[in-house]
């Protein structure tokens, strides 16, 4: 067992430094990758992939990651599992240490992910949880960096509610150099534990309620479906972002090369019309495929693998 575990759990407890590193690696195993090779840097590693809820990207991603670079996958549920019969996640953390060699996990509670890496003595990556989504942003800055070139002094525009994607590019910003405009209704605003995020930022983070004010000039739009997982109000939920959509009108206002992205699903016709979302400078699945590329550098790295 890994005695002190390399856990990847928010991008605010990196330096530059230590991310710029994970995302050197993901280029290369990507360049390596499309050139027909896969290095088999964690053969006989299993991770072990417990989800709360429903995932497409998440799963597939790691698990074919991990299969990639020659290590096994082990899926599971809550509710496969004792925890759906009250056995605590530190408990399950210390067996799961004994088992397999890391874990990726996917739930909506930051203060259980945070539990079970207490607990654990294997590395443990937070594949989403209702605060932040940590390899999502990752694999954005790896797509932007291949489309457009560094971050730095580049204009990121936020449009939409308050959720996890949007905390994890508050944390990013904070480390790699661009600006970053968020535009959120008032009923969607972020909660006290961003709003002390954004005001560490510092000036380098706006917020206010104007899309147009957020997108003018931006070298990045980005937004992110109204109705995530765990919200009942639907119909409000609607009608308050409806001013929020990213339609041909709104994205005209950002830089005229400006970049599209949406970390899916994508509700068409609710935040992005498919003008946008299917036009010439939308990269959403660009960014979709860099999960796999991101998420192989992760895993490596929670394995103490940093070069090949």
């Amino acid at each position: 067992m890994i005695m002190t575990a390399r856990h990847f759990l928010d991008l605010k407890d990196f330096s530059f430094e230590q991310l710029r590193s994970i995302l050197d690696f993901a280029h290369e195993l990507k360049k390596r990758l499309k050139a027909g090779e896969r290095p088999r840097l964690l053969e006989d590693k299993v991770l072990a992939m417990i989800f709360e809820r429903q995932s497409t990207r998440t799963r597939v991603s790691f698990d074919v990651g991990m299969r990639q670079l020659g290590g096994q996958t082990l899926m599971l549920t809550g509710q496969e599992m004792q925890l759906a019969r009250e056995e605590t996640i530190e408990d399950t953390a210390r067996v799961m240490s004994r088992y397999v060699d890391a874990i990726m996990i996917r739930i909506l509670s930051h203060d259980d992910l945070l539990d079970l890496a207490g607990a654990s003595s294997i590395p443990v990556i937070n594949g989403l949880t209702r605060r932040s989504h940590p390899c999502q942003v990752m694999a954005d800055i790896q797509t932007f960096e291949e489309h457009r070139g560094p971050l730095e002094g580049k204009k990121v525009a936020w449009i939409g509610d308050s959720n996890n994607v949007l905390a994890s590019w508050v944390h990013a910003t904070a480390l790699f150099g661009n600006t970053m405009a968020i535009a959120c209704p008032k009923e969607y605003w972020p909660d006290q534990g961003l709003l002390s995020d954004i005001a560490e930022v510092g000036e380098a983070v706006s917020l206010g309620t104007d899309p147009h004010a957020a997108i003018a000039d931006a070298d990045l739009v980005i937004t992110d479906t109204w109705v995530s997982m765990g919200d009942t109000d639907e119909g409000e939920r609607r009608r308050i972002l409806k001013p929020y959509q990213v339609n041909p009108r709104l994205f005209s206002q950002a830089a005229a090369d400006a970049l599209f992205m949406h970390c899916l699903p994508a509700h068409r016709g609710d935040e992005v019309t498919d003008e946008v979302i299917d036009g010439p400078q939308s990269v959403v699945f660009d960014e979709a495929e860099n999960r796999l590329h991101i998420q192989k550098a992760i895993l490596c790295w929670a394995f103490g693998i940093e070069t090949l």
